[in-house]
């Protein structure tokens, strides 16, 4: 499937191809330039690279070329990773750079966006679990709700920061790559930090605390409304693992930690 791609963009094979939830990719280069050229079938995935192109570099992957389903773009080739910092003891500086990173995705272009998916319309799978399972899933449903009926700071959204999809781009900083492509309030787009990169980090004693205060203050969004975005978006993420019928450990204690910061 790669063929008529390399061959278009003047590509060299560098590495074995592999299938990732995302498509299918395969290392390369361009002129000598390390690249991945990745190509998915999935509508999704597709508004993903529009977004990428659009963004142009600037807090994410520079895409090299597209054209539909496929996408060229550089790849990272430095030695950082944020799961390994968080797995070191530097939790704090992970989250930061995340935010770092989403604060630059967010920032205002001045060129239209492609089109997008509005942010209420991914909540359908929560208000679903709410009827079927109620408990903290209806409090995370009214949460959301709430959220949603009067949005602030509305921007172009990733759709799905966390630890593995920013990336160490050398030279040219931390990076993101596979957004979403939605369009809501920023706020949510902060939110998935708290469930990754794993168990052992999420939920280790003070972490939730301290993560809630580093974001607070590097987005300079009020504390509540985070704590609100994260009991929202943990409900839906849970909610997704049960139609996946996976156990949703992680997402249901941090909605608790979330509401739990919310009541005191």
């Amino acid at each position: 499937m790669f063929d008529q791609y390399l061959k278009r963009w003047e590509l060299t094979i560098d590495g074995d191809a592999f299938v990732s939830l995302n498509g299918h990719l395969l290392p390369v280069r361009q002129n000598g330039l390390p690249a991945m050229l990745k190509i998915s079938r999935e509508l999704e995935e597709q508004a993903g690279n529009l977004l990428m192109a659009w963004w142009d570099g600037e807090g994410a992957a520079p895409v090299l070329a597209h054209d539909g389903e496929t996408l060229l773009m550089e790849r990272a080739k430095g030695s950082g990773s944020l799961t390994h910092l968080v797995s070191v003891g530097q939790d704090d500086e992970a989250t930061r750079i995340l935010c770092a990173v989403a604060g630059r995705l967010h920032t205002p272009r001045t060129q239209p966006a492609p089109a997008l998916v509005p942010l209420e319309q991914w909540f359908e799978a929560l208000w679903s679990a709410a009827v079927t399972h109620r408990g903290i899933f209806e409090q995370c449903a009214k949460t959301a709700r709430k959220l949603l009926s009067a949005p602030r700071d509305v921007r172009v959204l990733h759709g799905d920061i966390h630890h593995g999809n920013v990336l160490d781009f050398g030279p040219k900083g931390w990076l993101a790559i596979d957004p979403k492509g939605l369009y809501g309030e920023r706020g949510f787009d902060y939110a998935n930090i708290f469930c990754n990169p794993d168990s052992k980090s999420a939920l280790a004693p003070g972490c939730f605390a301290r993560r809630i205060g580093i974001v607070a203050q590097t987005s300079k969004i009020d504390r509540r409304r985070l704590l609100q975005w994260v009991l929202a978006w943990a409900g839906l993420s849970a909610a997704w693992m049960l139609e996946d019928d996976i156990k949703p450990v992680i997402p249901l204690e941090v909605a608790k930690l979330a509401a739990l910061a919310l009541d005191s």
